[in-house]
């Protein structure tokens, strides 16, 4: 105890010797403790994580455990002193030097999440359509995303450091507003191409169809996609256009519906008729990736027996589509041939009265 009480009579830079002992046992407890929560408790989380499904948790131990010890030893310094009385400008200088430390811990968490995140993002997404594009305009959000991080952090040290950050911030609206204007539709079409990638209404090799256009997406970049139409030519269209048309999307089908009309003739005999039926379902079940659906004798035209077919074709690619077409089509033409039933065309029948 008069070891102590001997402390308290001893004064440097206003404070007693007891005070600088209570900072060390501080300095130290913290120390100790920081160290034990990453040794001991971090360990312990690890092994439970590692049992869960998902690996999120993985993330967020991996964020403390890659924290640098002088973080650690800065922190226990910081709470330290905290009992010691020190002129206003070590104590600013103090606090400045912490709330930087505190911020690139923070901010570096921050972006392995964001890391995890988008990584998780592309590997959901990932197919054999997905191409280096798609991938530099996500990386390219990625940095944004850090970017307006550091920033963030930065103008909370500033606005720490005493500086008014208001003005500085509406400085900066100000400036962003100008070169908003400036460049609006460069980043319309900017923030439409971001849409497309995350929303993936449509990805490269798709057939879509753009208002009365339409082909084969060849390439998706910043500002327009280039689409090749059935004629050969490229078309370019801006993303902004894209992101507020009408897109048909023939890639995302499951089957492909087809309706047809067939018209015979009306001196078709009845039994003919009431055989057709048969005959086509018979034709459509013989061919690959074609599904009959119905045939029904719908209505009389003005020059034909109109029958109503429908049919599936189990495939999104357009040239299976036509190659089932064609084989149904001309294995009906030679069946109706080999019946003796004839396809019908328009024709009129004029009657001539000879007796006047």
């Amino acid at each position: 105890m008069d070891f102590l009480e001997n402390l308290k009579t001893i004064s440097l830079w206003g404070n007693s010797g007891y005070d600088y002992v209570v900072a060390i046992v501080v300095f130290v407890a913290f120390l100790f403790l920081l160290k034990i929560f990453q040794a001991i408790i971090l360990a312990r989380l690890q092994k439970i994580a590692l049992k869960t499904s998902t690996d999120f948790d993985d993330i967020l131990i991996e964020i403390f455990r890659k924290i640098k010890p002088p973080f650690y030893f800065f922190v226990a310094v910081y709470f330290a002193i905290k009992s010691l009385v020190l002129p206003e400008l070590i104590n600013k200088i103090l606090l400045v030097l912490f709330i930087v430390v505190i911020v690139y811990e923070v901010i570096r968490g921050v972006e392995r999440i964001v890391d995890y995140l988008f990584r998780k993002y592309l590997e959901k997404n990932q197919d054999e359509d997905t191409d280096v594009h798609s991938e530099a305009m996500i990386k390219l959000m990625q940095v944004l995303i850090k970017v307006a991080l550091w920033i963030f952090g930065l103008i909370m040290i500033l606005s720490n450091l005493g500086i008014d950050v208001t003005s500085l911030v509406a400085g900066m609206g100000i400036g962003g507003i100008a070169i908003a204007l400036a460049l609006q539709n460069v980043l319309g079409d900017l923030f439409s191409a971001f849409s497309i990638y995350m929303d993936k209404p449509f990805k490269v090799g798709d057939y879509i169809v753009v208002g009365t256009d339409s082909g084969v997406v060849e390439k998706i970049g910043m500002k327009t996609t280039r689409i090749r139409t059935l004629q050969g030519e490229q078309l370019v269209v801006s993303n902004k256009e894209l992101t507020s048309a009408r897109i048909q999307n023939f890639r995302r089908m499951e089957k492909r519906r087809v309706s047809f009309t067939l018209g015979v003739t009306y001196d078709t005999a009845p039994e003919k008729l009431a055989a057709i039926p048969k005959m086509v379902e018979d034709i459509i079940n013989k061919v690959d990736l074609a599904e009959f659906d119905r045939c029904h004798f719908a209505e009389y035209a003005d020059s034909s027996l109109n029958f109503e077919i429908v049919m599936y074709v189990d495939s999104k690619e357009y040239n299976d589509y036509m190659d089932a077409r064609q084989e149904i089509n001309m294995d009906i033409y030679n069946s109706f041939a080999k019946e003796g039933i004839d396809f019908a065309y328009p024709t009129q029948t004029i009657f001539v009265n000879k007796d006047k």
